[in-house]
């Protein structure tokens, strides 16, 4: 089994592996050309987008800066925006659904480290992914962790830090987030 098809099947691979190092590096040389495209060149920035990311939908808007590891995991859906600094490790698949908005400074994760420090120390990582649901509001500097997925109709406080599920229809919020009440609920 190659170390990518390791990383992709969510058991321990080595990230220094040449194919994944090479695909890395392909990904950053396409951030870097997105993130210096002048910024009212939209037809440029989407056509890059196609170039970088698995897919993505309709009226797709990034600001920059925009980072990711492969850009080959990452599935967006229609009305997706991200305000600036996105970061997306995607060594798994990142999918996120329609009419979803992501504050500034925010980290999507995939790729985790072996607690054992003899593993880690070795240059094995992890990889799992994370599912975002539509309609779904994330906050600036917020930070989503391997394995998680939050539902639909969500909302996400600002400088959480995301490390469980997050039920859909749902205001989260704190380290770690936890829902606080429902959407529609008034806060009490």
């Amino acid at each position: 089994m190659t170390e990518k098809e390791k990383q992709q099947a969510g058991e321990l691979y080595n990230a220094a592996d040449k194919e994944l190092a090479a695909e890395r590096v392909k990904a950053k040389k396409l951030c870097a050309e997105y993130n210096a495209i002048e910024y009212n060149d939209y037809q440029k920035r989407d056509r890059l987008l196609d170039r970088l990311v698995a897919l993505h939908g309709e009226n797709t808007v990034i600001e920059p800066n925009f980072f990711c590891d492969y850009g080959y995991n990452i599935i967006m859906g229609d009305n997706f925006y991200s305000n600036h600094n996105l970061v997306i490790l995607d060594c798994a698949e990142v999918t996120i659904g329609n009419n979803v908005f992501v504050g500034p400074n925010c980290g999507f994760y995939t790729a985790g480290h072996p607690i054992d420090a003899e593993q880690r120390n070795s240059g094995l990582e992890y990889a799992k992914p994370i599912k975002i649901g539509s309609d779904v509001w994330i906050g600036g500097n917020v930070c989503v962790l391997p394995g998680v997925t939050i539902g639909d109709n969500t909302v996400i406080a600002a400088g959480s830090v995301v490390s469980e599920d997050i039920p859909s229809g749902t205001v989260a919020a704190g380290n770690p987030c936890k829902p606080v009440r429902k959407v529609g609920e008034e806060k009490k």
